[in-house]
């Protein structure tokens, strides 16, 4: 402790004593600054030539003065060892400053080098469970059979097949309720009346009459006439035919087909 205090007071004192040659050095030089400035202002005819004398021997002295060399104000050895010694503190504790910035950026660094490692091996996860789904399908892509092919063609037939179904069905409904057969009795109205047939013949549906056209025409494309007889109703035969539903053969006012639809 007493050394501390001792190390301070010695500080003190060296301090003032560069203070003090620092003041004596100044005080010389602002001498010279107020010859040389005298020296520029006088302009007066009588004294320009010791005005110039003047001048001359300023400029030799301050070239002695560029050529001396400079040398420490105080030769105390321990003015200059507490004066060193403090200066050598005050650059410790700069120094310790921008240790500790460096410091605290490095691990700034660190935590984000960490974050971007973390974000990388996130992405390779990810990358190579692409990676892996890819060849995984193209692997089953490969192994694709020609049986497979072909049980999934059966599939969409046979659901085609379910469709069409269920499009005839409907159509059949709708037919039956808008184009009944005639009542074999001839009750009703007037107009009911006038469809009257002979109860004997088994009459077939208007669906019935559409579903063995369509069917003819699927089955045998070459010949796609159908054979009518009793059993087609002659109203809806004329229906078929006058609406371009259904044509005659050519030659044979008995046979009719569907009519091409493009």
């Amino acid at each position: 402790m007493d050394q501390d205090i001792q190390s301070a007071q010695c500080s003190e004192e060296a301090k003032a004593l560069l203070l003090d040659d620092c003041e004596e050095q100044f005080g010389l030089l602002q001498k010279l600054q107020n010859e040389i400035i005298l020296a520029d202002t006088e302009t007066n005819d009588d004294e320009s030539n010791e005005a110039l004398n003047r001048l001359n021997a300023i400029t030799a002295e301050l070239e002695q003065w560029q050529e001396m060399d400079p040398k420490l104000l105080p030769t105390n050895p321990e003015v200059l060892l507490a004066v060193g010694k403090e200066e050598l503190q005050t650059l410790n504790s700069q120094l310790k400053m921008v240790l500790s910035y460096s410091q605290a950026k490095l691990d700034a660094l660190k935590e984000i080098l960490k974050r971007e490692q973390t974000w990388l091996a996130e992405k390779k996860e990810v990358l190579n469970a692409v990676s892996e789904r890819v060849t995984t399908l193209r692997h089953e892509n490969e192994k694709l059979s020609e049986h497979s092919i072909l049980q999934d063609m059966k599939r969409k037939i046979n659901n085609l097949k379910d469709y069409h179904s269920s499009l005839m069905e409907t159509l059949s409904d709708m037919l039956a309720e808008h184009f009944p057969l005639p009542d074999p009795q001839g009750n009703g109205t007037k107009k009911k009346r006038a469809a009257v047939y002979d109860a004997d013949i088994n009459l077939i549906s208007l669906s019935e009459i559409i579903e063995k056209l369509t069917n003819k025409t699927l089955e045998t494309p070459h010949d796609p006439y159908v054979t009518t007889d009793d059993t087609f109703w002659p109203p809806y035969m004329e229906m078929l035919l006058r609406n371009g539903i259904a044509i005659r053969h050519p030659d044979d006012c008995n046979k009719i087909r569907l009519e091409l639809f493009v």
